[in-house]
Formats: C-alpha cells, structure tokens, sequence
C-alpha cells in the first residue's frame, strides 16, 4: 500500500513535455477484440478468483513464510499452462511464471502479492472477533485478493493470446513480503523485470481508481547492541548496558527530528530491551523505518542515525551493529499507461457489490463510529497533474524503475475504516470482497491486451519512462551480496 525523485529544471520540464505531447497524441491503435475477449476469460474465471481469495485468506501467511499461498498460486498457473520457477532470487516463496507465444515480444508482466500482517486476524464479521481457527494474522491489506486477482489476469490473457493468435509473453511475477518491502527488492537486483515492456500492478482499497501520487523512498534497518550481563545491585560497575545504549540511540533519534525536512519520516520500535530488571542487558536492539521523497535523502538520514548509533556504543562501552534490511526508491509514474488503465477501469465499471456487502460495510462504520457511508463505489478522475507524496512506501517503485509500471485500486472495504486493521481483513474475507479482485483482473487483462497489440501504446510508455528517469540508471538500494532474511520472516 503502495515518488520519483525531485527532478531538476530541465528534467522536470522534459516530463511535462511528454505530458502535452500524450495528450495530443491521437488514442493507440489497440485491438478491441482482444481486450473485450480477455475481459469475457476473466469472466469466465470468476470461480478461479473466488477459490484463491478465500484460499489465501484462510492461509493468512506473513511475509516470506507464504509457503501455502504461494504453493496455491503455482497450482493454478501450472494448470494453466504457464512454465513456473519457484525459490528465485533467493526466497523460497517466490516465483515467476511465464507462457510465450511465437518470438517472445513483446513482453508484459503482472505482479502478485499474497503476504497477511501479523496480529490483525478477524472472523469475517462487522465487529472485533478473532477468528474461530486461532489464526492471528490476516489479510488487512487485501493481498489475498491482490494475488488472486493478478494470476487470474495473467491466465486470462494467455487465454487470449492462444484464442486471437498474439504473440508475445506474459509474465506472472509471485512477489512475497510486500509489507516488509522485500520480495520486489531482492527480485529486482536479481534482473528479473528488466526485460519487460510494462509492468501491471493493482491493490485493494477504500476506493477505486488509477495511482497518481508517488511513494515515499525507504530504508528498512536494524540496530544491535552487545553489552556485558552483570548483576543490576550487587555488581552493576561490571555491567555495559545495550539497553542504555537503545535509549541513548533512540534519544538521538528524536534529537534529530527536529533538524530533517518535514517530508521525512523516521519510526521505531524498541525489539529487545532486556529480560528482567536484576540483570544488566546484554542484548538489546531497535527495528526502524526512515523515509523520505527522494532516495538520496533517505541515505543521507540514514548515515546520521548509524553515526547516532555508533555515538551511543562508545558512550556506553558497547557494541554496535546497523544492519539495512532492505531499501525502496520512491515510486516513478507513468502517464500513457495511466491513461490505459483509465479508460479501461471506466470500461469494465466498478463491482456490483452484493447488498449483503453494502450492509457489512454500514454496520462496521457504525460500530467504528464513523460516517457510515457504506462502499465507494465511484471511479476516481484522473487528475491532469500527479499528487504529492504518500506517506506510505511500496517495492513496486524499484520495478517502476526498471519498466514503464502502472498501478490502480479498486474498493475492497468499507470507506474510512482504519487500513491494515482487523476491519479490513475481516472485510477481505468476505464473498463481496472478491469482486475487486476480478475487477482488478479484468482492467489488468484488458490493458495486457493493450500492450500486446499496441506498438504506439508501449513506445509512448517507454518514452515516458525514459524522459522521467533521465540519465540515472537503476541501482540496487541493497549493500552488496546481502541475502534476503529467510528462515523466520520479518
């Protein structure tokens, strides 16, 4: 869920350039025929998407532990048709399946994420109830649709592709650990979207329509301390505290707030602080987030808290260790593949959400008390010039710079309720919800068909891209050699 960086003058300049000369430019030449026929499979897969949103659901898997789910996924493309490799760029929950037809080219990929949070489980019901099989996680971010709704998409159009005889490549990428930012950062250093024409991605919301605000670039690190245990009465001289050492780095952390941009945003929480009062802590450690609207800003914030945290070692006669995690650019728009997934989101329409839902949707916000104004059910006008920065990030925005990428949403909960939150994954789970999901397949089918049939569409695409990111080339935000954290999540 879910911004370039600040371009100079002349950069700037150049995009509005290609902004006017989009809009002046005449529609592309899509072939009608085979966006309506990959709209008409998706329909014919609605109890597909049911199966794998209710499946994925149930599963409830947090990031980089989505062993079932992703095992689902695979299922269902397999059975399809599709060649699948699992366990790439090192994660054993991620995969990348493709089916070709005739030379390969072009090349469109559809992205999938499938991961829940931890500790926002709920019965499908309007109020707090946990969930009668014990799971505590779930899916408040919607990604059980999200995935179902992207594999039925990617089926949908190879379906097309062998019925209207279109060449080309349609590439369903299994992206886990989204909520942690990791899956797409390890795949992308991996090289594995970089030869794709574009790049479709969708995500459940309290709305419905095409993303045109960027994200915030983000590292994603951790800070341990080794001290030495000692006795908290009788020896307490003998002891070096880390804890001492977490409050004298998170001290400084909050120092430094004052003296950083208002477009930056630093959080933490506290992991390890000791085990009991009568010992001094050996261990103990923080997990932080830092952001910001463009990535040099974030590595410049992010040297100060290392330095922050050395500071604290030395006052304390500990050990320090800062370890990145993992790390996201600011997501990189794009105009015509905007505009496509526009007209076709206004094509399909939104759901027609059963009354059952409308209802759900009532009783949750009055229990909420809030405005209870039921579901969003109207498709948000592509405004002229793009929002300001989110406060959230996302680890689409490494492949937004890797290949022209496009994203949108569609309403999967009820409007105003909190985001990542027991309510939505309560709505998530109901038969209403799916219906996003396989709004979201049909507009991502329907604009793969687009591509696939459309030189003029992907030239512009790439232009776009390519006037936007100018003459920096895409480097990985990872130090080098560093291997995703399996074996226990994050």
């Amino acid at each position: 869920m879910t911004s370039l960086r600040p371009l100079s003058s002349a950069a700037g300049a150049a995009v509005a350039a290609a902004l006017v000369l989009v809009a002046a430019a005449p529609a592309p030449a899509q072939d009608a025929d085979a966006r309506q026929a990959a709209i008409d499979e998706v329909e014919a897969l609605g109890g597909t998407v049911h199966d794998m949103s209710m499946t994925l659901w149930e599963y409830a898997e947090t990031a980089l532990e989505e062993q079932q789910s992703s095992d689902h996924l695979v299922r269902h493309l397999e059975e399809a048709g599709f060649e699948v490799e699992e366990g790439v760029a090192g994660m054993p929950t991620a995969f990348v399946a493709e089916w070709t037809r005739g030379s390969g080219g072009p090349k469109v990929g559809i992205l999938a994420e499938y991961d829940a949070l931890p500790g926002v489980g709920n019965a499908p019901v309007p109020e707090r109830q946990p969930r009668e099989d014990g799971v505590a996680s779930g899916h408040g971010c919607g990604h059980n649709l999200f995935g179902a709704g992207s594999v039925t998409a990617g089926i949908a159009l190879k379906r097309t592709m062998e019925e209207q005889g279109i060449d080309g490549t349609v590439r369903v990428y299994g992206t886990p650990a989204e909520e942690t930012l990791i899956g797409k950062v390890y795949m992308a250093r991996e090289g594995l979207f970089d030869d794709l024409d574009a790049a479709l991605v969708w995500h459940p919301s309290t709305d419905t329509g095409v993303s045109n605000s960027t994200s915030l670039a983000m590292n994603n690190f951790r800070v341990s301390f080794s001290g030495q245990a000692a006795h908290g009465a009788s020896d307490p001289w003998n002891g070096r505290s880390a804890l001492d050492a977490v409050e004298l780095t998170t001290h400084g952390i909050n120092l430094m707030r004052e003296h950083v941009r208002p477009t930056a945003r630093i959080h933490y929480v506290v992991e390890n602080g000791g085990d009991v009062p009568n010992v001094v802590p050996e261990q103990a450690g923080i997990w932080g987030f830092v952001r910001d609207t463009a990535r040099s800003s974030v590595d410049a914030h992010y040297e100060w808290i290392e330095n922050i945290a050395r500071g604290a070692a030395r006052g304390t006669r500990t050990e320090a260790e800062v370890t990145m995690v993992t790390g996201v650019h600011a997501t990189l728009l794009n105009r015509p593949l905007q505009e496509a997934v526009q007209a076709n989101l206004e094509r399909v329409g939104t759901p027609d959400y059963p009354q059952s839902f409308h209802r759900f949707a009532e009783e949750m916000q009055a229990g909420l008390e809030i405005e209870q104004e039921g579901l969003d059910t109207e498709i948000e006008p592509l405004e002229d010039e793009p929002g300001a920065g989110g406060g959230g990030s996302t680890d689409v925005a490494e492949v937004s710079r890797i290949t022209p990428t496009v994203s949108f949403s569609v309403t999967s909960a009820p409007a105003g309720v909190p985001w990542h939150s027991w309510a939505t994954s309560a709505a998530h789970g109901r038969d209403g919800a799916v219906l996003a999901a396989e709004t979201a397949a049909k507009v991502m089918a329907a604009t793969g068909a687009d591509l696939l049939t459309s030189p003029e569409l992907r030239e512009e695409a790439r232009s776009f891209f390519e006037e936007a990111m100018g003459d920096e080339e895409y480097e990985s935000p990872l130090p080098p050699g560093q291997e995703p954290p399996v074996g226990g999540g994050e």
